[in-house]
């Protein structure tokens, strides 16, 4: 339920945020992207001397701002209470030591899946999660296209999205991933993350299973996914 709840009030903060940028771009303020933009604008609304802003706008746009400050702070004291929990957790505290699962995956995992042995294998987890290729199979020619995503959005999500952080790892040091940087050689960043995600899926399964940190090895094949793996 934590995590639920974590996951609207990010929408909710991004919606919020969105909203604010756009109702400022109609009067020609535009900031970078990130933080560091939505610092700037925050910055102009609440500097009442600018006169960029119409009062009349900074009084509705102060309504978003107070918004998006209550998200950031339920979402802090979200955050602790799982930060706490996972450190409570030893199935939570072994899905951690995966490459691209934090504190927030590895507690969303642990939650969701309180006994994983009852999947047979790590591709049934990954299956349960929505993150395999769908077959399209005729005539005995095997043919993958895309993931099913029927299973588990918040955690799929949350294993695309660490997934991308580990991408960007490879790219900044490819000798320490040669597997991934291969993969990126070959298929699209977005279909390599969910090729990476898939793997993710499955090693966690093996944590949970075998009650064992994870233990890094070289990796000699990707999993089978096609160019149209994120349709």
């Amino acid at each position: 339920m934590q995590h639920r709840v974590r996951d609207l009030l990010v929408r909710q903060r991004t919606q919020a945020i969105n909203a604010l940028r756009s109702h400022l771009a109609e009067l020609g303020i535009i900031a970078a992207q990130g933080y560091d933009g939505l610092k700037t604008l925050l910055s102009i609304i609440a500097d009442g001397s600018d006169s960029r802003l119409p009062a009349n706008a900074r009084s509705s746009l102060s309504a978003l701002v107070a918004q998006i400050a209550c998200c950031q702070t339920e979402l802090g004291a979200i955050e602790k209470g799982l930060l706490a929990q996972h450190r409570k957790n030893e199935d939570s505290k072994r899905l951690e030591t995966i490459p691209g699962i934090g504190v927030i995956g590895a507690s969303a995992i642990a939650a969701t899946v309180p006994d994983a042995s009852i999947f047979k294998t790590g591709r049934d987890f990954a299956a349960w999660i929505g993150i395999v290729s769908r077959e399209d199979s005729t005539g005995g020619k095997q043919r993958l296209g895309p993931i099913s995503k029927q299973g588990d959005r918040y955690l799929r999500r949350l294993l695309v999205v660490g997934a991308l952080s580990v991408l960007r790892q490879a790219r900044a040091h490819p000798e320490k991933y040669p597997w991934l940087t291969q993969l990126l050689a070959r298929k699209p960043p977005k279909v390599a993350a969910v090729a990476l995600a898939n793997k993710m899926a499955r090693i966690a399964w093996a944590v949970l299973t075998k009650k064992e940190n994870y233990r890094a090895h070289p990796i000699v094949a990707a999993p089978a996914l096609t160019s149209a793996a994120c349709g």
